[in-house]
């Protein structure tokens, strides 16, 4: 038998890239145009499907006008058998999951997820027979660190366990039922697959301890968007497909229950061609939507004084990022805060001089809010310490790098967040956790050991995400429920033309060599 397995297309459908408004080989219909599905062969997905691109952020803000879900269009074209849910299809909350599903022809598992209302149809397992009368059991969970990422309101008719022992009784329960297992799990590694070095403390990822602790002939993962052609911990057999539907993984099954063998490969999306062409005439009852979508997008909202030219990701680290500070004084002008911080997304993304909604939500593509915590001094250090952290200094060479802890195993630039409202230095000579040197208010004067300062902050890192728990632990102070690209586009319109914002002092020691 063959398994074809997506994960992590954020809204992939189409070939385009919405940003650069550009072709490119991605989207659910090219792979659905490529995969030659037969009796043998069995379509899974492991989630994060309804965030991600300007598309689908329109359709959900006007999904009662439409009478199709995009996604569920693209998946179905596919043939897709089981699905399950990843932690960002949460962020709309349940009557968008609800949209999604009643849309999809494939049943969704997971073991974890309750729904409290119960109309999403959701199974714990699935035992699927195939042609030649193999029995396959499916199981799914998704990482528990939804309970610490999303906001209360979207999970007011769910409730998500913790995977591990949810996985545990959903194995113990199929295992004997079926020839060969196969969980799909939206989380990543926790270990270097190749040094086995233990990666984080928490429990976002925990594919290896699922590999360890069950006996899955099979372990589908996502979450970290990372390229895992094939590995074998523990005699399980893992994968994982890059994010935005660029490439799938294709696993080949052959043996009996107990002699499996399993190969893998990951599957680049190939450019459009014939299959493709039928696929979209068939769905040009979708052509509405795309067309609204695109003017839409080249709306024009306003200028800046001078284009900001795409920003390289350690040059921005050293020396500043001019998108971060139009982001961070959006924050600020909105909350009134002391100070602000935020990340920029993996893409090295600039501004031209006229700006339109396309140029913001290709900078901005997450639909975070604003939550503004009460720190200290010592909350503020604690976190420009893990900034601090994001740079790996050679004092042989004088070379200034990007340290590994974020770019492995997933590429986590967005970890590293910009400041305003502060003078902060870094000194990259010293340790890891005491480089942070200076730390004062922009106008120079101290900030106070004894009170306590607002922080505005998007509502993902305010969950202390990436290594910010001192920001987590935090009392909020109070949140928002407008969204940041909402909120960039109303400032950019008022404050046109936008002039450099500069609401911060930052520097680097040594200077680069």
């Amino acid at each position: 038998m063959r398994i074809v397995f997506t994960s992590d297309t954020h809204g992939s459908l189409y070939p385009v890239n919405y940003a650069q408004n550009c072709p490119e080989n991605t989207g659910l219909f090219c792979v659905a145009g490529q995969i030659d599905k037969d009796e043998n062969t069995l379509v899974l997905d492991g989630g994060d499907s309804l965030q991600g691109t300007p598309l689908l952020s329109y359709y959900l803000a006007h999904k009662n006008e439409y009478e199709f879900n995009p996604m569920a269009e693209g998946f179905n074209a596919m043939g897709l058998d089981y699905y399950t849910l990843g932690n960002h299809d949460f962020n709309f909350g349940y009557e968008a999951i609800l949209d999604y599903v009643t849309a999809m022809k494939a049943q969704m598992i997971s073991c974890n997820v309750v729904d409290k209302r119960g109309a999403l149809g959701i199974k714990k397992s699935v035992i699927h027979t195939m042609a030649d009368g193999l029995k396959v059991g499916i199981t799914a969970a998704v990482t528990g660190y939804v309970n610490v990422w999303e906001q209360k309101e979207n999970l007011s008719e769910l409730e998500v366990l913790d995977p591990i022992p949810e996985l545990k009784k959903e194995f113990e329960a199929i295992k004997d039922k079926c020839d060969l297992t196969v969980c799909i799990y939206h989380g990543g590694f926790e270990e270097d697959l190749s040094s086995g070095k233990l990666l984080s403390e928490t429990k976002e990822n925990e594919a290896c301890k699922i590999a360890r602790e069950m006996d899955f002939d099979i372990l589908l993962t996502g979450h970290q968007h990372m390229a895992v052609e094939g590995v074998t911990i523990n005699g399980t057999y893992g994968v994982q497909p890059p994010d935005k539907a660029r490439r799938y993984c294709e696993l080949s099954v052959s043996g009996s229950k107990g002699n499996f063998d399993i190969t893998s490969k990951l599957v680049s999306v190939k450019e459009p061609g014939k299959e493709y062409e039928q696929i979209a005439k068939a769905h040009d009852f979708m052509n509405g939507l795309t067309e609204t979508v695109d003017k839409w997008l080249d709306e024009p909202i306003g200028f800046l004084e001078k284009e900001i030219l795409p920003e390289e990701k350690l040059s921005v680290a050293l020396h500043g990022s001019k998108v971060a500070s139009i982001f961070n004084q959006v924050q600020l002008d909105f909350t009134g805060a002391d100070f602000a911080c935020t990340s920029l997304s993996n893409d090295p993304l600039g501004l031209k001089k006229s700006i339109t909604v396309r140029d913001v939500l290709g900078i901005y593509q997450f639909a975070n809010t604003i939550e503004v915590k009460s720190v200290t001094k010592k909350v503020l250090k604690t976190a420009l310490e893990r900034c601090a952290e994001y740079f790996d200094y050679d004092k042989e060479t004088g070379k200034i790098s990007i340290s590994k802890v974020f770019l492995q195993p997933k590429v986590e630039h967005y970890n590293y967040d910009f400041y305003a409202g502060l003078w902060y230095e870094f000194d990259l000579t010293r340790p890891v956790g005491d480089r942070v040197v200076t730390l004062k208010k922009l106008d120079e004067s101290e900030i106070s050991d004894d009170k306590e300062y607002t922080l505005a902050t998007s509502n993902y890192r305010a969950t202390g995400t990436g290594g910010y728990e001192c920001i987590g632990k935090s009392p909020v102070a109070r949140s928002y429920s407008e969204e940041m690209p909402d909120l960039l586009i109303d400032y950019i319109r008022k404050n046109s033309p936008v002039p450099e914002i500069v609401n911060s002092r930052f520097s680097c020691k040594p200077q680069e060599q």
